[in-house]
């Protein structure tokens, strides 16, 4: 066999392997939410559900509180993300475009505080939350989660910021835009990769987040789906196909999120290519 033609066989292979491995479980998932009962506890593997049903979706809308936790999870997951985007934006262009003393510290400060495992800090932020007085609050979930986002949003725009001519920019302002005018006419549109990939990641940090609504939040209304679909398999038994239909209703929001960004982050791309 000729070196090249392995050479393309053996990386197309290992993805295809790859894909099946990451892929299954999320057909597994959805498979096993439209299959009867008899079906999922059947000893044969169904690849497919000779008669599908709804009948657990219907269970998992049904279930208590759950309207009013998707609203929760809605509302700190675009909040969280509008704020860190928004502090991002101004943050990235000062680090990549002016020069300060101390500008490499606070990078290196960004860092680090991406690399620590906010689960350590659970404990003491609720001491804070607690003393407060805003323990069963969105507020606290809502900037814990835009802090956790931050770092990394902050250190991904500045890249995307530093990529952009300077020359750009000096043109706008010769021509007689201000410094923020020559940010939000000529800079703010070709960062539009940076935009969907941090607000993807954002999304995705703040919808799956565990661990600090686990504490802050001991209200079951002022919880969100992550910790409801924690207690799922509790409240309804063995019943796999509720269980199913509930993890899936909660991955279909990221899913989609993923499909749209990602056909808008190679449209930003392909359009910043053309203005620059």
């Amino acid at each position: 066999m000729p070196r090249s033609l392995l050479g393309r066989i053996w990386p197309n292979a290992t993805a295809l392997v790859l894909f099946v491995a990451f892929i299954f479980p999320v057909y597994w998932m959805f498979n096993t939410a439209f299959k009867p009962n008899g079906q999922i506890i059947s000893e044969t593997p169904v690849w497919f559900p000779s008669s599908p049903t709804l009948e657990h979706f219907r269970t998992a809308v049904s279930a208590e509180n759950f309207w009013t936790l998707v609203r929760n999870s809605v509302t700190v997951t675009v909040l969280a993300v509008g704020f860190s985007l928004l502090v991002a934006l101004f943050a990235s262009f000062a680090l990549a475009r002016m020069r300060f003393k101390g500008r490499k510290g606070i990078i290196l400060v960004f860092m680090i505080a991406q690399m620590a495992p906010w689960e350590v800090m659970v404990i003491a932020i609720y001491m804070i939350v607690r003393d407060a007085e805003m323990l069963n609050s969105l507020v606290p979930l809502t900037l814990f989660y835009t802090v956790m986002v931050l770092p990394l949003t902050i250190i991904t725009l500045r890249g995307y910021v530093a990529a952009v001519p300077k020359d750009l920019e000096e043109s706008a302002m010769v021509d007689g835009c201000t410094r923020f005018q020559a940010f939000r006419r000529v800079i703010f549109p070709l960062l539009a990769p940076g935009l969907m990939a941090t607000s993807l990641f954002g999304v995705i940090t703040a919808w799956n987040e565990f661990p600090m609504v686990l504490i802050l939040n001991k209200d079951a209304e002022a919880q969100t789906l992550p910790l409801w679909l924690s207690k799922f398999q509790t409240a309804f038994g063995d019943d796999w196909g509720a269980t199913m239909a509930a993890a899936s209703l909660f991955a279909i929001p990221i899913l989609l999120l993923f499909l749209y960004l990602q056909r808008k982050a190679v449209a930003g791309l392909t359009s910043g290519a053309v203005k620059g």
